[in-house]
């Protein structure tokens, strides 16, 4: 299953990890400036943490659950990806999916940290109004090779700003997710999406390589 564009995915998954999805905070603080601030401590964390350089898979995993995950709106982001099935859904299996989808992102960035070597984020000018509830922040990661866009949606909630998408080289990731899971709740129903998801989830998660000294 997934397997629409799988390789674009991957890429964007991967670059996403570099500079991660991240809370903002409900005091009026400029959302790129605390997305440089936040991005840091997730690289610094990455980079010095000596469990995560040998390789540790499930430290990666926490960092990325305890950071980054807490502070995305699931709800919006996996509607957004199950796209017009999300009506016909019942509470709970939109929980399910919710969860599951949850399960995917959260081992899906903590494989794309093990990627993260030198990279550094160039903010772009934040086009917005003061009382804007949506925003649309634009980044570049910068390292080896071209620069590469990462654009971000953010929406104020009660909570502060939350994200609920992410653009890499001009495709968001919620559209990217809605080609594959339409097609397998086409197949398969709603049902057989979360079955999917659940078996993906419960493999073994990949082993991390540790990163060469040189």
């Amino acid at each position: 299953m997934i397997s629409t564009k799988r390789l674009l995915l991957k890429l964007a998954l991967s670059v996403a990890a570099v500079s991660p999805l991240a809370a903002f905070a409900a005091d009026g603080s400029a959302p790129d400036q605390l997305i440089r601030q936040l991005s840091i401590e997730t690289l610094d964390a990455v980079k010095t943490d000596k469990s995560i350089q040998s390789g540790d898979v499930n430290k990666l995993m926490e960092l990325v659950d305890t950071k980054v995950m807490p502070h995305v709106d699931f709800q919006r982001i996996t509607a957004s990806a199950v796209g017009r099935f999300w009506r016909q859904a019942t509470p709970e299996q939109k929980q399910r999916l919710q969860d599951e989808f949850k399960t995917l992102l959260v081992r899906t960035y903590a494989g794309a940290l093990t990627q993260v070597r030198d990279q550094t984020i160039a903010l772009k000018p934040l086009r917005a109004a003061p009382e804007d509830t949506e925003v649309v922040v634009r980044t570049e990661i910068r390292g080896r090779g071209d620069p590469i866009q990462l654009d971000y949606r953010l929406e104020k909630t009660d909570a502060g700003w939350k994200i609920y998408d992410v653009n890499v080289l001009g495709i968001w990731l919620a559209d990217q997710y809605r080609n594959s899971f339409a097609q397998e709740i086409n197949a398969k129903g709603i049902d057989g999406l979360i079955k999917a998801l659940a078996e993906r989830n419960a493999k073994p998660a990949p082993a991390a390589s540790a990163p060469k000294k040189g």
